[in-house]
């Protein structure tokens, strides 16, 4: 199938349909884009006429190419436009009816050399190719949103799709600048397959109460560096469109984490599907709009404030690069910190570290000489935490272990003054254990920094059922001075992020252990299909593969859902110490240092 496909049909004139024409008439193919509504198709005309006139303003494209482009887009509301094209995609509404009496109506209008290409990321390409009288010539084609902005094209191939009209599409993608990615006949494919997953235990999250919307999506942003957060993505990509998408997948894998939290039917059957109906998780300006304007349940703007304790000083315990940057943190906010560690040599350690970090601001330009001397003078390196005995606020940042901490945190019981905040920075230890180990429970509270924790803005704020008001007023108020964004959580595994976070990421080894798709076109497809800094195999890598086991190990241990059972792939990995960066080997292999 040696197909120039200079004619291709685009059925379907939605936003994702004219943004796919776009696309290929940028590209210099003769589009012939079909709408049973001439209302759409007179939209379509609209919109290209506007993103290109965009796109020349941005020096993007010439006038003339723009000229060209237009040229190129014929709209029509009759099928029968179809009959020259040598390639037709369909971008119609996800039900497998609609989609089954197209394809049949295709077979009988374009050239029996024509591929079908289905635009579904949800239905089954093979059912669909069912009903084709050729379904050799029938694949998906699955495009992300926006279109002409977004790189990664998924090329899905059933059991009766012929090698070479796979060939023929993947090359076309490539000429139309995307990014090809292979993948076999399964609801979600790869991206979609691991982000509806991951949007899905969201909404579950909100629909407990377990954190506001306003925080988990900030939480996902700030913690993971996403675009977007996952509530308000629910919203642009359609509740209604979303829980098709979960019902396919969980029909194919009855996993629970793919089952349709509740509250995605219940604001779907209220006609709440997100931005297209102007309400969803958020509420927006009007039908269509991207502006989030207030409701009953914004916030207001000293929600959650109360009296707080002074915090003048504050303790930090530990060596590591955690505890330093912390350490850091405060100081520069005009804290005076006080780091102790397990040693004098060990605190000099980590303050050496500190005034690394801080000369590097200096070279880039980030801090002024005055400001870096000032900072590290705040800073008072110790080799015992009985120098806590003093501060407002202290900070533990030690081993990821129970014993371990609730060992320091009787310590600190002894140690600091009455009324002084005791904080963990645990990532999935249970809080309120820790703060047993103390004779005032009240007075602790979970302070779950991102690493590292200079530049990331994002601190979790944990109270337990027995933290008192005033010392989660403090935390938030203290957040606040060191220039960091407090999200607020309940004292359970996972807290907000890594509870949506490690999930996903086991998913994604349980695609490559089922020989579904590759390390480097899952990574690939998360990057570039739904804006992911990394992929999750680079991610694992870096995190640490002994850290990631661990967590989801806890995450399983407390949800008890079969689906949060860490992948076997992943414990043997760690088992053959296969730890990821910091062992030479992960999920890759890495040079030495």
């Amino acid at each position: 199938m040696d197909i120039p496909f200079s004619t291709i049909a685009v059925v379907g004139l939605g936003t994702m349909g004219t943004g796919i024409a776009e696309v290929l008439a940028r590209a210099g193919r003769e589009v012939i884009g079909i709408d049973v509504d001439d209302a759409a198709a007179r939209r379509a005309v609209a919109s290209l006429e506007a993103s290109t006139a965009r796109a020349v303003e941005r020096e993007r494209i010439t006038e003339e190419e723009r000229r060209d482009a237009l040229a190129r887009f014929r709209a029509f509301s009759d099928l029968q436009a179809a009959a020259e094209a040598e390639l037709v995609i369909e971008v119609v509404p996800e039900t497998y009816e609609i989609k089954q009496q197209l394809f049949r109506e295709l077979d009988a209008i374009v050239s029996p050399t024509a591929i079908l290409a289905t635009g579904t990321n949800a239905l089954s390409v093979t059912r669909l190719a069912a009903e084709s009288q050729h379904p050799e010539r029938v694949l998906g084609l699955h495009f992300f949103n926006p279109a002409p902005a977004m790189k990664l094209v998924e090329v899905v191939s059933s059991v009766l799709t012929a090698p070479p009209a796979v060939e023929a599409v993947t090359a076309l993608a490539r000429e139309l600048g995307k990014e090809p990615v292979a993948v076999g006949d399964r609801p979600g494919f790869v991206a979609d397959g691991l982000l509806f997953g991951y949007l899905n235990q969201a909404a579950a999250m909100y629909e407990a109460n377990y954190a506001s919307r306003e925080d988990i999506d900030a939480a996902m942003k700030l913690g993971c560096g996403l675009p977007m957060g996952p509530l308000a993505l629910l919203d642009l990509i359609g509740i209604d469109t979303a829980r098709t998408v979960l019902e396919a997948m969980y029909s194919a894998s009855h996993d629970r984490l793919h089952a349709p939290a509740p509250v995605l039917g219940q604001l779907g059957a209220a006609g709440l599907t997100g931005r297209k109906s102007g309400r969803g998780f958020y509420t927006y300006a009007e039908p269509g709009s991207q502006t989030v304007v207030p409701d009953a349940l914004t916030p207001a703007e000293d929600a959650g404030a109360g009296e707080g304790r002074t915090v003048r000083s504050v303790g930090v315990a530990g060596s590591g690069t955690m505890a330093s940057g912390i350490a850091e943190v405060f100081a520069k906010a005009g804290y005076d910190v006080v780091l102790a560690a397990r040693s004098q040599e060990k605190a000099d350690v980590a303050k050496a570290r500190i005034a690394k970090s801080l000369e590097r601001s200096v070279t880039k330009g980030r801090l002024t000489a005055g400001a870096r001397d000032e900072t590290l003078a705040r800073i008072t390196a110790a080799g015992s935490l009985d120098s806590f005995d003093g501060v407002d606020l202290a900070v533990e940042a030690v081993a990821e272990d129970l014993l371990v901490k609730q060992q320091l945190f009787a310590t600190l019981d002894k140690v600091c003054r009455p009324g002084a905040v005791l904080a963990t920075t645990t990532s999935s230890l249970p809080v309120v254990s820790i703060a047993r180990a103390t004779s005032r429970p009240e007075d602790v509270i979970g302070m779950h920094f991102f690493n590292p924790a200079p530049a990331m803005k994002l601190v979790e704020v944990v109270r337990t059922v027995l933290t008192a008001d005033d010392v989660h007023a403090t935390v938030r108020e203290v957040c606040g001075k060191v220039r960091k964004h407090p999200v607020d959580c309940g004292d359970r595994a996972g807290f907000i992020v890594n509870a949506l976070l490690f999930p996903y990421l086991n998913n994604a080894i349980k695609m490559v252990e089922e020989h579904y798709a590759t390390l480097d076109d899952i990574d690939a497809a998360m990057k570039l299909g739904g804006g992911y800094p990394m992929g999750p195999f680079e991610l694992l890598d870096v995190v640490g593969l002994d850290v990631s086991l661990a967590i989801e190990k806890v995450l399983h241990g407390e949800f008890r859902d079969p689906g949060l059972a860490p992948a076997p792939l992943l414990e043997h990995l760690v088992a053959a110490g296969c730890l990821g960066r910091k062992t030479g080997r992960g999920f890759r292999e890495y040079a030495r240092r």
